[in-house]
């Protein structure tokens, strides 16, 4: 793990970030984790030390640049797949309460593993789609903080997760470059959700990996019962 290792603090240093050496431990132990459930599972196409520390970590981290709770909040990660961005953030903020949400359970179980092995307790695990979790009321309109790195234009993704944030939270689309006209395509979206955009930090990530953009959106009031719309539809049908 030691170029992981050097790849994570220096992609981190770059973006003026930092974590403890307890927590670039349990980072590595958790890269580790992935790279040996990759062998029963398709968990991910990256497999680089170099390239898992900047696009998977680096990249879950970047969050920090948004001005965020330092503690008691309540975040979501919807569409967790292989645990980002929610395992490194539940790592770095102990202090938060978090859950991943996915549709596959295999993957939730290799996550549920993880937290075991990683003594994580402030972690939880919901099996579901988002479209039927938004209805749940203990989910709906419940949490500080929602994130998703799923790949949907920013319209869908705004029906999707925008019913899980409480009136004054935020939801964070963590999106790659070009992220303007999808911020354009979101007006009616916006509208219809009681979302304002907040702000949106574009970064580099280290060594070239690309362009990224985390786009703040802020929830100004409670979501119309009639959103999300049944599972499918906000893909087939955005906003």
């Amino acid at each position: 793990m030691t170029r992981f290792r050097t790849a994570l603090e220096e992609g981190l240093k770059e973006l003026r970030l930092s974590v403890t050496e307890a927590q670039a431990d349990q980072l590595a132990r958790f890269a580790a984790l992935v790279e040996e459930g990759n062998r029963q599972q398709n968990l991910t196409r990256i497999t680089s030390p170099e390239e898992m520390a900047v696009k998977h970590f680096v990249d879950s981290l970047s969050l920090f640049l948004v001005d965020l709770p330092h503690s008691g909040a309540r975040f979501l990660d919807v569409g967790t797949g292989a645990g980002f961005p929610g395992i490194p953030l539940a790592i770095c903020r102990p202090q938060w309460d978090v859950v991943l949400l996915d549709s596959l359970r295999k993957r939730l179980a290799f996550l549920e593993s993880a937290m075991n092995v990683l003594g994580l307790n402030n972690v939880s695990t919901l099996h579901a789609r988002a479209e039927d979790a938004a209805r749940n009321p203990a989910y709906r309109d419940s949490f500080d903080v929602v994130v998703s790195r799923a790949v949907a234009r920013l319209p869908v993704l705004l029906e999707l997760c925008l019913p899980f944030v409480k009136v004054g939270g935020v939801f964070v689309a963590m999106k790659g470059s070009g992220v303007e006209d999808e911020v354009e395509e979101s007006g009616n979206a916006l509208a219809e959700l009681n979302g304002r955009v907040r702000s949106t930090i574009e970064l580099s990530l280290p060594a070239g990996y690309g362009q990224r953009a985390l786009v703040v959106v802020e929830k100004t009031g409670r979501t119309k019962r009639m959103f999300p719309r049944r599972a499918g539809i906000p893909a087939k049908q955005p906003l």
